[in-house]
């Protein structure tokens, strides 16, 4: 497999499993009314970052900027395929042996990243530690991202078929 076709397919893994992710989340947002992440505030983070600010006393009363919504969603895919990116770390070729657990082990690892960067970016503190629920909250980013890792399986599969 080339490096072009290794990306491509990294790429299309990533989208498949963010995407499966959002159906999810939007699922989980009609039928059991728990909100998803507004992505127009990782937008927001993103933009604020190239004025300099890192870090939010709240994300939600920092100012909102510009195309914030665009840029969040974009981010967000971006995500989505670098954490895709991390099953080429795997012993083997998971590309070719697409397997559960690895993709599994990227999706719930990935929840380091929310808790330990995002959430305390937005002002929410380590694992969502200053939120009325942190536990609720801990909950919803950790089946979050079982559920990526499913997708990470599930379009690992179905690349494979190409």
């Amino acid at each position: 497999m080339t490096i072009i076709e290794t990306t491509l397919r990294i790429i299309a893994i990533g989208v498949i499993a963010t995407f499966i992710l959002d159906l999810f989340n939007w699922a989980r947002a009609k039928f059991a009314n728990i909100p998803s992440l507004n992505f127009a505030l990782v937008g927001r983070w993103v933009l604020w970052m190239t004025k300099g600010k890192f870090q939010h006393n709240t994300i939600i009363d920092s100012p909102a900027m510009r195309h914030e919504a665009v840029i969040g969603w974009t981010i967000h895919y971006v995500i989505g395929v670098a954490f895709a990116a991390c099953l080429l770390l795997f012993p083997g070729r998971w590309l070719e042996t697409v397997s559960f657990m690895p993709a599994l082990t990227v999706g719930v690892l990935g929840v380091i990243a929310p808790f330990f960067i995002m959430q305390p970016a937005f002002g929410m503190g380590i694992a969502a530690s200053k939120t009325p629920a942190p536990w609720t909250a801990r909950q919803r980013s950790l089946i979050s991202h079982f559920v990526f890792g499913v997708g990470l399986y599930i379009g690992g599969i179905l690349v494979s078929q190409i």
